[in-house]
């Protein structure tokens, strides 16, 4: 289970009016715990106006370069996301977790292939990581973007992707879409079904793209992820990310929640806890009420902190978008989604 660590903020720039990169200075005693894959994100905590506040934000650094950059967009009456934009200072220390994640890129040397990938919003962040590491360390490889924001002013990172056309010339491709303006180059409107098949069937035909990256709202992720099926591309190739928590609807609601209680074990970090929980809650909010210190972050069902695997018993997730069938037969669950309905129920952070 990942731990966190005080870091010092190396350096804070704004990259848009409402946006932030958060730079972190990591000793070097430190530093293999904090190596990190292309899409991977970290956990920021802290304590807000006298709460714990946590929250997770991709890397946006490529994975070479020495650093642990993240971006923080802020979003209105968001708690930690307006603390980062107007009160972190340079030289101020946070709480970080060790990176995690599961919408990794892996590069290889040896291979030529071309990646694409769809974001919108701060749903670019781990993707300019994923961009910037297969243009460093696959030579032969290429890489397709299709970015959406509602304005030029509002995307963010802008500039870091122009000078990564730049340097990389036809290697990388770079498609802007904007919702609310108009502006050379850039096609008008929001990623959606037309969009998917400009590039699939029109921009690209006969490009064969080995994998697709997907980051942003839940809506354009399950455009765009559609549209691809459609096209015959093997869901197997589609990895995606959300950024917002998704709304439950009827098609991922589980069964009602059961009444009673259950007896639960969790074990973390080698220690054992056992107590009563009502079903109605979730496993991991039952835990943080006894004051377990169980792994978690957004507790929205849109990240990986909290999974957990059940050894014994049996629990249903109100949603899931993040773990496969297969990792769910083997008994892994988001704890912060998952309500017991057995009357016994152990749960392992620890083996996963």
């Amino acid at each position: 289970m990942s731990q966190f660590h005080p870091l010092k903020i190396k350096s804070i720039e704004k990259v848009t009016d409402k946006s932030v990169a958060i730079s972190f200075d990591v000793p070097s005693s430190l530093s293999e715990k904090f190596r990190f894959e292309a899409g991977q994100y970290i956990t920021l905590k802290t304590e807000i106006n006298g709460e714990e506040v946590r929250r997770d934000y991709s890397i946006c650094s490529s994975k070479n370069s020495g650093e642990l950059t993240v971006a923080v967009k802020a979003v209105e009456n968001g708690t930690f996301s307006v603390y980062a934009n107007e009160k972190l200072s340079t030289g101020d220390l946070i709480d970080v977790a060790e990176p995690n994640g599961r919408f990794v890129f892996e590069a290889n040397n040896a291979k030529t292939r071309t990646i694409a990938a769809f974001a919108a919003g701060s749903g670019i962040t781990p993707i300019l990581s994923v961009a910037k590491t297969l243009l460093e360390d696959e030579p032969f490889s290429n890489f397709i973007l299709v970015y959406g924001n509602r304005s030029a002013k509002e995307a963010m990172f802008n500039n870091d992707l122009m000078e990564l056309k730049s340097t990389y010339g036809n290697r990388f491709h770079v498609h802007f879409i904007y919702s609310q303006s108009q502006e050379v180059d850039a096609l008008f409107g929001r990623i959606e079904k037309s969009t998917v098949n400009l590039i699939v069937k029109n921009k690209y035909k006969g490009v064969s793209i080995e994998k697709f990256y997907l980051c942003g709202p839940e809506q354009m992720i399950h455009t765009v992820k559609e549209v691809l099926l459609e096209n015959q591309i093997k869901e197997s190739n589609i990895l995606f990310e959300l950024f917002t928590a998704p709304t439950a609807s009827e098609d991922n609601k589980k069964a009602s929640v059961s009444d009673g209680n259950a007896l639960i074990k969790v074990i973390v970090d080698d220690e054992e806890f056992e107590f009563e929980m009502p079903k109605s809650q979730s496993v991991l909010e039952a835990s943080l009420k006894q004051d377990i210190d169980a792994p978690y972050s957004c507790q929205g069902g849109i990240c990986s902190s909290c999974i957990a695997r059940i050894t014994d018993g049996e629990a249903e997730m109100r949603q899931n978008n993040i773990l496969t069938d297969s990792e769910i037969a083997e008994g892994l669950i988001l704890t912060c989604q998952a309500h017991p309905t057995s009357d016994s129920l152990v749960v392992d952070y620890d083996d996963v």
